[in-house]
Parts: C-alpha cells; structure tokens; sequence
C-alpha cells in the first residue's frame, strides 16, 4: 500500500513547550513535571483533593488546579513546597548550556 502523504520526520527539543514557540517553556516543563508528580502521589495514596487537602493544609480547590493542569497560578517553588507537604522531597540539578533552536513547524496534510 502506498500513499501520496510526504511524511517528514522532526525530531523535537524534549520540551514541547519550546517546540510548540510557547513563552517561558523551560518554566512550563518545570511546573509539568512536577505537576504529575504531585498527581501520581495523590493518586498513589488514592487521596482526593479534599483528603488532600487535610493531610497538607494546602487549599483543595489547589490540588483540583493541579489536577487539571491550570498551573498558571502556581511557581515552582509553590509546586516543589506541594510536593514537600506530601512528604516528597524534590532534588534539583541544574546545568547550563546553550539553548538549541526550536524545531521547524511540522506541515501535516489537510
């Protein structure tokens, strides 16, 4: 089977949000990643956000955010705080290097 689709292969940044020409997206990856760690802990002690929020004193109407992934209101340091108050201990390495440019705009067919 063959097809007239000119399929090109783009290999991505690793951060979507750069690929995607979002501002600040080193910052949005941050909040992601730990975003999904503080899902995957509430999940993991099967904790709705209200239990959530009685174990940590953190807002519920927080880890519902959280949960859906509006993280606009949150800084890193706010999430790495969540996942303290969740008895996670977050670890932070940093290198620097420089920035590689965003990956060209991927054409799909209509």
């Amino acid at each position: 089977m063959t097809s007239d689709v000119d399929t090109t292969i783009i290999r991505g940044s690793f951060n979507l949000f750069r690929d995607l020409g979002l501002p600040d997206p080193e910052v949005r990856r941050t909040k992601a990643v730990l975003a999904a760690e503080i899902i995957k802990t509430l999940d993991e002690r099967k904790l709705s956000v209200r239990a959530a929020h009685g174990a940590t004193g953190i807002a519920a109407a927080d880890f519902s955010r959280i949960r859906n992934v509006n993280l606009g209101r949150f800084t890193v340091d706010r999430l790495i705080s969540i996942l303290g108050r969740l008895d996670r201990e977050v670890e932070v390495l940093v290198s620097v290097r420089a920035q590689p440019q965003a990956a060209p705009s991927a054409v799909l067919p209509a």
